[in-house]
């Protein structure tokens, strides 16, 4: 998150609520954490909560190279993972405490890294003079942007142990540690100061990070600067992960190892499958903003270890492994699907996803929260209105003090209050906030409405009619062949609710069910779920308000500990896209293979889009729009695919929330 330097003066302390000054001035005082006595410094605990005693400004930092268990770079030699640590000055009196982690490929910096070309010839091969020059320029800077990284992402930040006063980005630093936690950042593997090579969410990157862990509880070894073996003797053992999107998805690939330790993760719009991040029902599928990127291209964007010879054989084969020209579910895939193991996570998960993330989609939530439930792991989950951004500037005190209740409870055993009253909590459309006892809410049912002959969505069946579109997806983006639902036009087919009596609450995952044949080149089938209706609407962005300044925590020199609050971006418009899915029809009987398809031939196909919890207001109608190609996320063969639907057999069913819940 970036954090602007405040202007300072009797205007800025105006925009200070009593709290935020009160925390601000956390560290002029000393600590009262040791009697005069000289007994151990302590923690202080009020109601069940840690409370900021400790100085930031007088933290002691400390940089550790952790051997881990893999040798990813296969230069005979156990890869090492780079930590850098701030912690109470009082840990070296005696007193131990728990350690926030954030791991990232991006501490160390990035490349700019050759996209794939997403137009294929008519024999499925990239075109041989894509448009564009298909790289991916800033990475680091445009997801900071995107994500919310925090200040100083991409620089590498490698500390002297003496350097009392190191700046660290974000704000656990500022928050957590003066209430008694160590913080820490981590380089995951080939990045930074760490060995190894990146390899996008291969199993060992999660051994990589996991090292961490084991060396905080005295099970890896680890060196400091100049070599020496160096122990955490100041370390409770107890660790939190947490991070957005790539930050987010390590603490989750940490936490399925069952490593013991990981008390807790905050993974924030994070991936729980590689393969639902580049890939969707058997088909090549961008994640939103990055169209012909690839597990490849990642690893080659944040490979920037100092060795920049030694990973290219291991980036080879992850090219070869992820398969783009069949977007099969393989052991490529499997590998990186880290649902497989939730029955192996030992931590509290605190699950934050935006409803307006298209970068990393809704289902990574959805999936994981599911699973969780399964397997009986503590478990909250925020859904809000925003995209892929981290929430706490949005909600700034209602976050930290959730995030403090949990990282109490489970780090510290204390009674928080962590696991006391409703486990989800989701933002409506004007941004005020449900709390509710599970999601889908309690009560949800399916409501299935029949694709109809006249252009209709209606609960009974209509007669089965063959209708036909024409892809035109290569060249048209799918938000222009949506508006205008009554208007007939042959690139696609538009079925539309009358205006609804009363609101209609969608909480869950759609799904689309058709009976339909495909004849031309484009495998696709894609299904877009439209509220039609003039509304003002959350988009993904956010606006910062330059008259709303928080001091949330105790700043340092370059480190002022505040924060401006951010507010939803809007757009007013006639429709907005509410969800969508893709089927790749070769592989309708299974994600893992291809199936041949006969041109021409009916097929039963069924496949779900992507969840979500979404008001259609009264007086709106809802609709669903087919189209073949999806411009900005699937791979674009050439126009002219014709996809014919029967109509009144072919359906969308709906997880409907009960009236007012």
């Amino acid at each position: 998150m970036v954090r602007p330097t405040p202007a300072h003066g009797p205007r800025t302390a105006r925009r200070l609520g009593v709290a935020a000054i009160a925390a601000s001035l956390v560290g002029v005082f000393p600590p009262t954490t040791a009697s005069a006595t000289g007994a151990a410094p302590e923690l202080r605990i009020e109601h069940g909560r840690t409370q900021p005693v400790f100085s930031r400004a007088d933290a002691l930092s400390q940089q550790v190279d952790i051997e881990t268990d893999t040798d990813s770079d296969g230069d005979g030699s156990r890869d090492t993972v780079r930590m850098r640590i701030l912690r109470p000055k009082e840990t070296g009196a005696g007193l131990k405490v728990a350690t926030v982690i954030e791991a990232s490929p991006y501490w160390g910096g990035g490349n700019d890294a050759p996209f794939h070309p997403v137009d294929v010839d008519e024999d499925g091969l990239p075109a041989r003079h894509p448009a564009g020059p298909y790289r991916l320029p800033g990475l680091l800077d445009g997801r900071a942007r995107e994500t919310a990284e925090p200040a100083g992402a991409g620089q590498r930040q490698d500390l002297a142990p003496d350097g009392a006063a190191v700046v660290f980005p974000g704000y656990t630093d500022n928050y957590f540690l003066p209430r008694g936690y160590a913080v820490a950042q981590l380089d995951s593997l080939g990045t930074g100061g760490s060995t190894g090579c990146p390899l996008s969410g291969a199993r060992a990157e999660s051994l990589g990070a996991k090292a961490a862990v084991d060396w905080l509880n005295g099970r890896a070894r680890g060196w400091d600067p100049e070599g020496r073996p160096v122990t955490a003797s100041w370390s409770t053992g107890n660790a939190a992960m947490m991070g957005i999107s790539y930050n987010g998805t390590l603490p989750t690939a940490v936490a399925t190892t069952g490593v013991e330790g990981l008390k807790a993760i905050v993974p924030i719009s994070a991936i729980s499958s590689w393969y639902d991040y580049y890939r969707a029902g058997g088909g090549v599928v961008a994640p939103g903003g990055y169209q012909g990127e690839d597990a490849d291209v990642l690893a080659k964007a944040v490979y920037s270890r100092a060795d920049r010879e030694i990973c290219r054989p291991a980036l080879d084969r992850l090219t070869a492994g992820q398969d783009r020209a069949t977007g099969d579910y393989t052991r490529f895939w499997r590998e990186r699907d880290y649902l497989r193991d939730v029955g192996r996570i030992r931590a509290g998960v605190f699950l934050v996803h935006g409803l307006n993330d298209w970068n990393v989609k809704t289902r990574h939530a959805a999936r994981l929260w599911e699973e969780l439930g399964r397997h009986g792991v503590p478990r909250t989950l925020w859904l809000h209105q925003g995209g892929h951004i981290n929430p706490m500037p949005l909600r700034m005190e209602a976050w930290l003090d959730r995030l403090g209740q949990w990282f109490d409870h489970f780090l510290y055993d204390l009674d928080s209050g962590a696991l006391d009253g409703p486990r989800v909590e989701v933002e409506q459309a004007d941004f005020g906030w449900r709390s509710q006892s599970r999601w889908p809410e309690r009560g949800t049912r399916d409501l299935t409405l029949r694709l109809n002959q006249d252009g209709t969505l209606a609960r009974g069946p209509g007669r089965p009619v063959r209708q036909t579109l024409v892809d035109a997806g290569r060249t048209v983006p799918a938000e222009r062949l949506v508006p205008d639902p009554d208007t007939v036009r042959a690139d696609r087919l538009a079925y539309t609710t009358p205006p609804l009596d009363r609101d209609l609450r969608i909480s869950g995952t759609p799904t689309v069910s058709v009976r339909a044949a495909l004849d031309g080149t484009s495998p696709y089938a894609t299904a877009l779920l439209v509220d039609y209706g003039r509304d003002t609407r959350a988009t993904a962005g956010t606006v910062t308000d330059p008259d709303q300044l928080v001091c949330y925590g105790e700043g340092v020199p370059g480190d002022t500990g505040c924060a401006y609050r951010t507010r939803h971006r809007t757009e007013t418009a006639d429709f907005k896209i509410v969800t969508r899915g893709w089927l790749d029809v070769r592989n309708r009987l299974s994600p893992a293979r291809q199936t041949p398809v006969t041109e021409g031939r009916e097929y039963a196909l069924s496949w779900e889009l992507q969840p979500q919890d979404y008001v259609v207001r009264k007086g709106h109608r809802l609709g669903v729009v087919l189209i073949s190609t999806d411009h900005d996320y699937t791979l674009r063969h050439p126009a002219g695919t014709r996809l014919t639907v029967r109509t009144g057999v072919s359906s969308v069913t709906l997880p409907v929330a009960p009236a007012g819940g």
